[in-house]
């Protein structure tokens, strides 16, 4: 969870802790994974997926990232 509130952006830092906060308790370890892959990536790519402005990479497109892209602050 600290990853995600402390991304380097603000827009990031709220997007991505207010998603680990409601439900990363829920995550299987799979999911975990999913997840850590998905942090590892910058945020101006990160924002740009979940903004709509850059397809999702096909290796990215998974239920984890459905989930962040149906997330509403």
């Amino acid at each position: 969870i600290f990853r995600s509130w402390h991304r380097g952006t603000r827009e990031m830092d709220l997007i991505l802790g207010s998603f680990a906060d409601r439900n990363i308790s829920g995550f299987s370890e799979g999911d975990l994974a999913l997840y850590d892959e998905i942090l590892g990536h910058s945020d101006p790519d990160l924002y740009n997926w979940i903004t709509g402005k850059e397809q999702v990479p096909s290796n990215y497109s998974n239920e984890v990232m459905g989930q962040i892209l149906k997330h509403k602050l």
